[in-house]
């Protein structure tokens, strides 16, 4: 039985054309910034944004976490939501790496009343607040996307405030697809964004830090500090551009048969991942991933009585019927 992974929007493998172009890279240092197809992909991921310089990574989150370090220094305040990836899923390197101090808003898209409401100013025995951080779209709030609006009302709220704003846009292509938002007008409300390679669009490694040139700089420094340092790493941008080039439009895809599967559950996805609240079911998420393997389909259990399901690059239409018809069976 083949399964159908339905767990993350992760790649499974380069397709053979990603493969061909990979291996047919030009490369150089990197570290040294003598990689000319690393140059390359950062210039053109820059240019989209409409920023200065981006840095290429090994993952996002070695993006996310040198953002946060350019705009917030050690024992000062870092705004987020309870359920953003960077206080969720990065293992608590905020705290280790930067000394940055995290403070929480309800999970979930970011309100810019609210998030005003919580900004620290500088005193005597309180934290200043010196970033908010937003995650477009929202991985655990099922792909949610903050909208243009909700986000120029954010960058008015901190630029007033003296305070910056970082984008984790893991899966911002995804909200440009699903908006029709050019990439520049999102870029031009962050100070910084970390925006991925390997989700949605297909490649098997990589992120990219797009900022200012100074903090770009910087940067490179923290990229250094953390390890990830690269060298001849022109095989792996060239996956990047060819993602770039090929499998941005084709987004809107995935989007179409994330709601196929919606349908089944009674989900109305707003991108590519589809959450299922199984309150009121017999399965809590542990079984439902057990009985849903047994039917050639893995999911991913991301609470007690939650799990996902993320289409991608590797899902065809057959797949998701299948996974469409798996889930039916089981919750009906």
């Amino acid at each position: 039985m083949q399964l159908v992974d339905l767990r993350s929007d992760t790649l499974t493998r380069p397709t053979d054309a990603m493969r061909a172009a990979m291996a047919a890279a030009e490369v150089g240092d990197d570290v040294y910034a003598e990689d000319p197809t690393v140059n390359a992909l950062e210039e053109k991921v820059a240019a989209l944004f409409g920023h200065e310089a981006a840095v290429f990574v090994p993952s996002g989150t070695m993006g996310n976490q040198i953002c946060l370090r350019l705009v917030c220094p050690p024992a000062e305040e870092l705004l987020c939501d309870a359920d953003a990836h960077v206080v969720t899923y990065e293992h608590g390197g905020a705290a280790q790496h930067g000394g940055i101090q995290t403070r929480t808003l309800p999970g979930g898209l970011m309100d810019a009343a609210a998030v005003e409401a919580e900004l620290r100013p500088a005193g005597w025995g309180t934290v200043a607040t010196r970033a908010v951080s937003v995650e477009q779209t929202h991985n655990r709030a099922g792909g949610a996307i903050h909208s243009l609006d909700a986000l120029r009302g954010l960058r008015e709220v901190t630029a007033r405030h003296g305070v910056a704003l970082h984008c984790d846009g893991a899966r911002i292509w995804n909200a440009a697809v699903a908006t029709g938002t050019p990439l520049s007008s999102y870029g031009a409300l962050f100070d910084t964004l970390s925006v991925c390679l390997s989700k949605g669009l297909g490649a098997p490694v990589g992120s990219l830090v797009v900022t200012t040139a100074v903090r770009a700089a910087d940067a490179r420094i923290l990229r250094k500090r953390l390890g990830g340092g690269m060298r001849q790493v022109g095989i792996l941008a060239a996956a990047g551009i060819y993602a770039l080039d090929r499998h941005v439009d084709r987004l809107a895809e995935d989007h179409e048969r994330a709601r196929l599967i919606g349908e089944a559950v009674g989900v109305l996805p707003e991108t590519n991942i589809v959450p299922i609240d199984l309150t009121g079911s017999p399965y809590d998420g542990p079984q439902l991933a057990a009985a849903a393997r047994e039917e050639g389909l893995l999911v991913s259990v991301v609470g007690p009585r939650k799990v996902r399901v993320v289409t991608h690059l590797d899902i065809d239409d057959d797949g998701a019927k299948h996974a469409a018809d798996v889930l039916a069976k089981l919750l009906s």
